[in-house]
């Protein structure tokens, strides 16, 4: 083999061990969840982008028992819409309603022992005492009758405007009740010589007692805190409710109006400000862009978690949270994963 041969064969060879190993680019580090839309465009029009996470405007609300007991009804279903107070689930304890029936029938007792007809110095003090209450269990029945007209509602025996009538009337004993009260408050500032006899102080006694067992009886109809939907069951009947359940009975939330909890990464912190303008993009909806707006960013830097499964394993950055109003909520649902773009020089 010629000399020139041996020249052209080596330089095929390098070429060829130049080909095999051909240096690649490096990939650009991502950063975070809104990577997959680091190669748009308009990138450079985004002062920064951070991972979020769609709730409702009054945050998710985990709604627990204050008592055990065991859940003897469910009287709403997932996505219906309550109004505050409505009464969503009723727990069973035998102890509070036995205590609570023990404690009604010693007021009884008690009122049908008292001096019929009064001591002339119990007469002002029994009519301001019974007043306020009468008008206590007036509330109680006027409660019964709202619940007792929005089960009728929701399950068709009823109506709406029967429901409205029962709530005017509950508000008006409400009002009725704080005017007793204040009047009987007034008495005895005013009269603080009048000593009821023992009889009539019994009588009083018992009552607060009543109070009390009441308060614990009402307590085992769990009741929605705000007017919302119901995003979320966690009782079946049968079941029993303890207040020291991982698991909430029912999660609700105000969806008139959606918002996104932002972790920015603090590196970002200084160019974000209230009222900016965001960009809100999910990967459920490819190529729908959700506007909003800052509504506030949080004077603490902490520990990531979004990227976590469970609460205690946070991620190794540390963020700061920012809250977005969204304009309109369209289709995204409480709990979405979102990547929120952060616009660049909004003025």
């Amino acid at each position: 083999m010629t000399k020139q041969k041996l020249i052209l064969l080596a330089a095929f060879g390098l070429a060829g061990l130049a080909g095999a190993f051909t240096i690649l680019p490096l990939p650009t580090k991502a950063q975070g969840p809104a990577a997959s839309h680091a190669a748009r465009p308009e990138e450079k029009d985004w002062q920064a982008v951070a991972p979020g996470r769609v709730e409702p405007r009054s945050e998710q609300i985990r709604i627990g028992s204050p008592n055990p007991g065991r859940v003897s009804q469910i009287l709403v279903k997932v996505n219906d819409t309550v109004f505050a107070g409505e009464a969503l689930i009723r727990v069973d304890n035998d102890e509070i309603q036995t205590r609570f029936a023990k404690t009604e029938a010693e007021v009884d007792l008690r009122k049908r022992g008292r001096a019929n007809p009064p001591l002339p110095n119990d007469v002002p003090r029994r009519k301001v005492e019974d007043a306020a209450a009468d008008a206590e269990r007036a509330v109680v029945e006027a409660q019964s009758v709202v619940d007792r007209a929005a089960t009728a509602r929701r399950t068709g025996t009823g109506s709406g405007d029967a429901l409205t009538a029962a709530g005017a009337a509950l508000s008006n004993t409400r009002a009725q009740l704080l005017q007793r009260q204040d009047e009987l408050a007034r008495f005895e500032a005013s009269t603080p010589s009048i000593v009821p006899t023992e009889l009539e102080g019994q009588l009083t006694e018992a009552r607060i007692d009543l109070r009390g067992s009441q308060a614990a009886l009402d307590s085992l109809t769990i009741r929605a805190p705000i007017a919302g939907t119901v995003l979320q069951l966690g009782a079946r009947a049968g079941e029993l409710a303890s207040p020291a359940a991982s698991q909430p009975l029912a999660v609700l939330g105000d969806l008139s109006a959606l918002r996104v909890r932002v972790e920015l990464d603090e590196r970002d912190i200084g160019s974000i400000r209230t009222g900016q303008s965001v960009v809100v993009r999910s990967a459920a909806f490819p190529g729908r862009d959700f506007d909003g707006k800052v509504s506030s960013v949080a004077q603490i830097i902490g520990p990531g978690s979004f990227g976590a499964r469970g609460q205690s394993n946070f991620t190794d950055i540390d963020v700061a949270e920012v809250v977005v109003e969204l304009s309109a909520a369209g289709p995204l649902i409480v709990g979405m994963k979102v990547d929120v773009y952060f616009r660049r020089n909004d003025s």
